[in-house]
């Protein structure tokens, strides 16, 4: 597969096509999410802690932390309210979540794993990368680590919250599309209309791998087929993690880049 290092540069946002259609289609996840069977008990009750995305409150993951409770995992919210972005320096912020982090680790006695959805993603990549200790392994639902800038139509949302995006320096951009050095698995749609779908492709290694699903990315918490590859991911033994083979995604509809 391609490099994260070897994407056109620059990406472009996903047509205005795609975004229009993204709240329809967001509906339609949801609606099949009601009718989808019943996860397999298939979690080992590990702590799992849930980012939303950007303008997301905890209600947009209920339905994703209620399927992996359900699951056999322990779902936790990541207990910030609404994700408005970082409102200080991004490693200052940080700081705070990295202190939650290390908390569901030491009360739990296990390493934690984390789910994040679009930046909620990106916190989860960079708490890695700063506790590998505590976490067990990331997952991202339509997180454009690799391409920030331009390639986004979330990128004019945090200015409108922000006034600007000044702390998304070149070495910031190249900081984040680092691979954290734990299981890492980068789920990510061609149809998305909010992100760049090139922009979320993760370099492939023995613990990296990007996983195609037919998902919007406002729906991306609540398609099955997304949260069928979520539980399997976590489902993964600890220490002994491998990438979906093509007999698995067979079964489970996901299409991961080779």
């Amino acid at each position: 597969m391609p490099s994260t290092h070897t994407l056109p540069s620059p990406l472009r946002a996903p047509p205005l096509s795609l975004l229009a259609m993204e709240p329809l289609r967001a509906l339609f996840d949801f609606a099949s999410a009601k009718f989808a069977a019943q996860p397999l008990p298939v979690g080992d009750g590990h702590p799992v802690v849930v980012f939303p995305g950007l303008g997301g409150a905890p209600f947009t993951t209920a339905h994703l932390r209620r399927f992996l409770g359900d699951a056999g995992f322990t779902a936790h919210c990541w207990g910030r309210g609404v994700n408005t972005g970082p409102d200080a320096d991004f490693d200052a912020w940080l700081d705070g979540l990295e202190v939650d982090v290390r908390r569901w680790h030491a009360e739990s006695g296990r390493k934690v794993s984390l789910v994040g959805w679009s930046l909620g993603g990106i916190y989860a990549r960079e708490l890695a990368k700063r506790a590998p200790d505590c976490v067990r392994q990331v997952i991202t639902l339509g997180t454009p680590f690799a391409s920030m800038r331009g390639a986004t139509h979330a990128e004019a949302f945090y200015k409108l919250l922000h006034g600007d995006a000044a702390q998304l320096t070149p070495a910031m951009e190249e900081r984040l599309r680092a691979t954290p050095p734990v299981p890492t698995t980068s789920i990510y749609s061609k149809t998305d209309g909010v992100v760049s779908w090139r922009g979320c492709i993760e370099r492939r290694s023995p613990l990296a791998e990007s996983v195609e699903v037919g998902a919007s990315h406002l729906g991306m918490a609540t398609h099955p087929e997304v949260l069928r590859i979520v539980a399997d991911r976590l489902a993964q033994p600890e220490g002994r993690w491998r990438p979906m083979r093509q007999r698995e995604r067979v079964g489970r509809r996901g299409r991961q880049v080779s």
